[in-house]
């Protein structure tokens, strides 16, 4: 069966190696985004994750940012796809995807139709869920509605954040696109639709969206930077400069205090939500480098039990 396959970030690694390996899946191209800086600003172009692992696979790699120009479609035609395999990429007009002769899917990272759209393992931590897990389904125009193929269930940890979190659904998913590959060459596919009165959204990720509101009880905010660490990380300001927390924990009482207060107690940092505090534990200050928050009190100078405001 050949395959097209589109990716870009690590999400979607796992995939193109699970189905790289199997011997009855032959992979013709990979799609993925161009060359750009990833890790910061101002930094040399390097290939995505998905660039880099096709060529360690000595597989064929076409580079695409704007997937409605028409040597796109071309070219998905010239190399005449069974199926394509989309984890992790763009949006794609029918007159890409319409090219696989068996259909093209999504790997999609919820319980569709739970969380569609752009950022479906940070929603899910935010609002609180405690499973998810992944989705396979058939392309069709509107985003992330098509009839779904296979999904699998997983467990949400107490203590998991949206970065371990992603790793183990690429794994759990790559695990189903082959899975769905078998089922599509097999010509035993049963699909289901998808139920509009259970849908919800993950829109994506905005400066807006991913500020602290210390207005919030302890548990909404732990959920909270939960789901952004580490990146692109919920932030606050402290003494007028933006601070990023990866991580925090909720803790015990430490004194009646106003929503957004910051305590420095024997060499630790706790910040005051709604209804009591959170410890914080691993941040980073605008203009310096993450750093444990043990570290961080060490640059200010603080008499035991003093406050800051946020």
């Amino acid at each position: 069966m050949r395959i097209i396959f589109m990716g870009t970030p690590d999400f979607a690694v796992p995939s193109l190696q699970a189905v790289a390996a199997d011997p009855s899946l032959e992979i013709v191209l990979v799609v993925t985004g161009k060359d750009k800086p990833r890790r910061r600003k101002h930094a040399d172009a390097e290939p995505s994750p998905v660039k880099q692992a096709a060529i360690a696979l000595s597989l064929p790699v076409y580079e695409v940012d704007d997937v409605m120009e028409p040597d796109f479609a071309a070219t998905i035609a010239a190399n005449r796809p069974d199926v394509i395999v989309v984890a992790a990429f763009r949006i794609l007009p029918p007159a890409v995807y319409d090219q696989a002769r068996l259909g093209a899917f999504n790997l999609h990272a919820s319980l569709l139709p739970a969380y569609r759209g752009a950022a479906p393992i940070n929603w899910s931590i935010i609002k609180g869920e405690r499973e998810t897990g992944v989705t396979t389904f058939f392309l069709q125009q509107r985003v992330d509605t098509g009839n779904i193929i296979q999904r699998e269930k997983t467990a949400i940890y107490p203590d998991e954040n949206a970065t371990d979190l992603a790793r183990r659904l690429s794994v759990i998913g790559a695990r189903v696109v082959v899975d769905t590959l078998h089922l599509i060459a097999s010509g035993a596919v049963q699909v289901s639709g998808q139920n509009e009165a259970l849908a919800s959204r993950a829109p994506k990720l905005t400066r807006d969206n991913t500020r602290i509101n210390w207005a919030q009880p302890v548990s909404i905010i732990n959920d909270f930077v939960r789901a952004l660490a580490l990146k692109p990380a919920a932030w606050t300001t402290f003494q007028g400069k933006e601070m990023k927390i990866f991580r925090a924990v909720p803790s015990e009482e430490l004194s009646s205090a106003s929503p957004g207060t910051v305590l420095v107690e024997q060499g630790r940092l706790y910040a005051r939500a709604a209804d009591g505090w959170l410890e914080l534990l691993s941040l980073q200050l605008e203009g310096r480098k993450p750093m444990e928050a043990s570290e961080f009190v060490k640059g200010f100078r603080h008499n035991a039990g003093s406050s800051l405001v946020v």
